[in-house]
């Protein structure tokens, strides 16, 4: 019998586990990936200790890793996809595919350590073959020991840039620039944060010290605005900006590049959450994330959450809510434990963190005129920002949803996980309006949670 069932087997899903593991909790842990870490200690091999090259701070995934498969307390369930999740009374039903078949978990304490993915911005040639996330780039270089392109862009805003590229460089490739969108002495007003985070300034030269010996000087104040293919299809170069403050542009340069590696910070996951039926909220950077109690309980008792779905804060702090929340479920199902005040405190420094990097990160509204009428928005169902723009002027629609319905836009195999936000945003632009939390929320949730083959289907239980 497991007491408390746990999705997602990155830093806060480890942690919460070995936390509600130590209590005394039976504990399920369902994870996607064929290996635990999440995105965070990806690995392509069992010995994880052979890459250090590709990660920071190796030491503290391989001891979250191992403790967790030497507990006999933790059932671990690798490769486990969820299509289908509910909440009845009290009762979370989960419909999960594993080993190529469907198995429901009931559950009445649960854990969502979903983590998150890359957020993109259409422009024009985004689609084109070559044009990837950072976070492609780094899933190919630590899960598969694939290097995405000899010579490489990484683009966008946000620290995740500083390991991707030097990720590229210790495996052999050339970062031809490297560009952030924002001013680096945005960090400046959160001075006395980073003195209180000062792992984050270790990590940071970690990667700038392999970046410098590359050769590599980092660009502030420019983005990538548009990619260019060559005759066989494939990515060719890329337009390169100079940008205000508010992402708008005032100059551009062409540059060549076989890859180019471009995010906009990430989105958090809350499809599972959102199938359950927990809060969500629009948070500072107007993303969607589940809300949580000062325990990491959402609004639903007995369901907790942890991880970058409560908001994007990196590794740490997902360690420090998934303690609390591994301890919180253990104690919901009557273990004798509480949360002490040393976790409190680590948390709150973690969340002063992440607060910082909002400020330092912003994402301005300059970019919505980066993308013209031919480029696509919704890569799955082709639809274009024109056809967007002729279900409001055309058509009559006043929102994102229902541009949405007269466009298809949103509705193909990834569901709006790339467009949503986006769709949102122009829509609202064209309206002359700013977004809404209901028009926000409404975007992020979905009622197949991952894509499930009609066959598996009807052999499920």
């Amino acid at each position: 019998m497991h007491n408390v069932v746990i999705v997602g087997g990155g830093p806060a899903g480890l942690s919460a586990a070995l936390a509600a593991a130590a209590a005394g909790a039976p504990v399920l842990l369902i994870d996607s990936n064929s290996r635990l870490g999440g995105q965070y200690w990806r690995n392509s091999v069992d010995e994880l200790e052979n890459q250090n090259e590709q990660h920071f701070d190796l030491a503290t995934g391989l001891l979250l890793i191992n403790a967790v498969k030497a507990r006999k307390e933790i059932e671990v369930w690798s490769e486990a996809q969820i299509w289908s999740a509910t909440n009845d009374e009290g009762k979370n039903t989960l419909r999960v595919i594993h080993q190529g078949k469907e198995k429901i978990v009931n559950t009445a304490n649960l854990i969502l350590c979903t983590g998150a993915y890359d957020r993109t911005l259409p422009f024009p040639g985004w689609d084109i073959p070559g044009v990837m996330t950072p976070g492609g780039v780094q899933s190919l270089l630590k899960g598969h020991g694939v290097l995405a392109g000899k010579q490489v862009v990484v683009a966008g805003t946000g620290p995740f840039l500083l390991p991707v590229a030097a990720g590229v460089i210790k495996a052999g490739g050339e970062v031809v620039s490297l560009i952030e969108a924002n001013k680096s002495r945005r960090w400046v007003s959160s001075f006395i944060v980073i003195l209180e985070n000062l792992s984050k300034i270790k990590e940071a030269f970690y990667y700038i010290k392999t970046i410098s010996r590359g050769k590599v000087r980092a660009q502030f104040g420019y983005a990538v605005i548009a990619a260019h293919a060559a005759d066989n299809g494939e990515l060719e170069s890329v337009d390169i900006a100079k940008i205000n403050r508010n992402f708008k542009v005032k100059k551009v340069k062409n540059i060549k590049c076989d890859v180019a590696a471009i995010g906009w910070g990430f989105t958090a996951d809350t499809s599972l959450a959102g199938s359950l039926g927990c809060k969500q909220v629009v948070a500072k950077d107007e993303s969607v994330v589940v809300w949580v109690d000062s325990e990491q309980q959402t609004n639903i008792p007995g369901v907790f959450a942890a991880g970058e779905i409560t908001g994007i804060g990196g590794s740490d702090l997902s360690m420090a809510e998934g303690v609390i929340a591994g301890i919180a479920a253990a104690k919901f199902v009557g273990c004798k434990v509480d949360i002490s005040k040393a976790h409190r405190k680590r948390r709150a420094k973690r969340q002063r963190f992440a607060n910082a990097l909002i400020k330092a990160y912003p994402i301005k509204t300059g970019w919505q005129l980066w993308p013209n009428d031919q480029t696509t928005i919704c890569r799955c169902e082709e639809v274009s920002l024109g056809d967007l723009k002729f279900s409001v002027e055309e058509l009559g629609a006043t929102d994102s949803r229902t541009a949405k319905l007269f466009t298809r836009c949103g509705m193909g195999l990834c569901q709006g996980r790339i467009c949503g936000r986006s769709v949102v945003d122009l829509v609202a632009k064209e309206l002359n309006v700013l977004p809404t939390d209901i028009d926000r929320i409404s975007a992020v949730n979905r009622p197949i949670i991952t894509p499930i083959p009609l066959g598996v289907l009807a052999q499920g239980e």
